[in-house]
């Protein structure tokens, strides 16, 4: 049983000394600090040769004590005075009110945190693309590896699972594009060019993005979700521990589900809207259906599908990347899971707007406008 700690104070000609015995655990300690505490300067030492045993409350005693009289630590063994040490290491005052940070260099510095982490963010996702490209090839390399049933799967759930939600809000879309549309071009008498206007931006454009848009809210956020509780519960752990790469077993199959999906989708998303701006021009402007469907083969040119259709597969890869990119990120607790969602949705949006943008300059230069 340890001794219980104990002080002695011995006068000398030049100061006290403060001899402290027995054992400095923080059980053993009782009255001690108190009477530290009481102890007056000036202190020429504090004498730890009869300390049979410290830990770190009792550690941050002797440095306090010490600190407070300005008194030297002497005769105490090595690992006890290397405690000490590295207890008065992290002995740094602390504000209890934060320093007054005028707004502008406020508002400055978290414009530079943001652009630093995006930075660090985009560096992350072209390094997992790399990744990904790394474990494609591997399995080209060795077929055998290739896991089939777990792409059928994902192609259910990223595909045929959402053919109901994408076509009821494309079906609404090309509605509310035909109705708007029309209400503008009937002030020129040109109510017939909404079949120009349903047509091409639809298969053009808002085909393919909405349902960008829509996969990456509900696939995207999902294989955040699902791979960040893996991380959580150490299911990716295991998997290295066994041999099996996460990259070829989690993130390929995911990833070339939607890739695949993507056209699919936006072609159907197409049709579904040109079909809801069929029948709003059916209803509102006594469009019969074989005029609009003839009309529509007249000012929609083969490249307006094409266009979609090239920009489906790249979009989809985005989607995929960024989703499995976050959920593979997440470390710490469930809070980190949300974060690591809620981040992979935004920033897959934002990148297929801004690779959007940047497809519509490239094919109105190369002439298919």
């Amino acid at each position: 049983m340890n001794k219980a700690a104990d002080l002695a104070e011995e006068m000398r000609d030049d100061g006290t000394v403060i001899r402290l015995s027995g054992s400095l655990a923080v059980a053993c300690l009782h009255d001690l600090p108190g009477r530290l505490d009481a102890v007056q300067g000036p202190v020429s030492a504090i004498d730890l040769s009869e300390v049979d045993h410290i830990d770190t409350i009792g550690a941050w005693t002797v440095h306090r004590t010490a600190r407070r009289l300005s008194a030297p630590i002497t005769g105490g063994r090595d690992d006890t005075m290397r405690l000490i040490d590295a207890v008065g290491a992290l002995d740094e005052p602390v504000s209890i009110r934060p320093d007054h940070v005028p707004a502008i260099r406020r508002v400055v510095g978290q414009i530079g945190e943001a652009v630093s982490m995006a930075g660090s963010t985009m560096l992350g996702l072209l390094g997992f693309f790399g990744g990904t490209l790394v474990a494609t090839w591997n399995i080209i390399r060795h077929p055998s590896r290739f896991r089939v049933n777990a792409v059928v799967q994902r192609f259910e759930v990223v595909g045929v699972s959402a053919l109901g939600i994408i076509g009821l809000m494309s079906f609404l879309i090309g509605i509310v594009i035909a109705q708007q549309g029309s209400v503008q071009l009937r002030q020129f008498g040109m109510e017939m060019l909404t079949i120009n206007l349903v047509g091409r931006l639809t298969f053009r454009e808002l085909g393919v993005l909405m349902t960008a848009i829509m996969v990456a809210g509900r696939s995207g956020s999902a294989f955040a979700a699902q791979l960040g509780t893996m991380k959580l519960t150490e299911e990716v752990d295991a998997m290295r521990t066994i041999g099996v790469s996460p990259m070829e077993a989690l993130v390929l199959p995911r990833t070339l589900a939607v890739v695949v999906m993507m056209p699919l989708l936006g072609f159907y998303a197409s049709i579904m809207a040109v079909i809801g701006g069929g029948f709003l021009c059916a209803i509102a402007l006594d469009i019969p259906p074989i005029t609009f469907v003839q009309r529509l083969r007249e000012v929609v040119p083969i490249t307006d599908l094409w266009v979609g259709l090239i920009k489906a597969p790249v979009f989809g890869l985005i989607i995929a990347i960024s989703g499995c990119f976050q959920g593979m990120q997440v470390k710490g607790n469930a809070e980190e899971v949300g974060l690591r969602t809620t981040a992979a949705v935004v920033q897959a949006i934002f990148l297929v707007i801004v690779l959007d943008a940047i497809f519509a300059v490239f094919f109105t230069w190369v002439g298919w406008n």
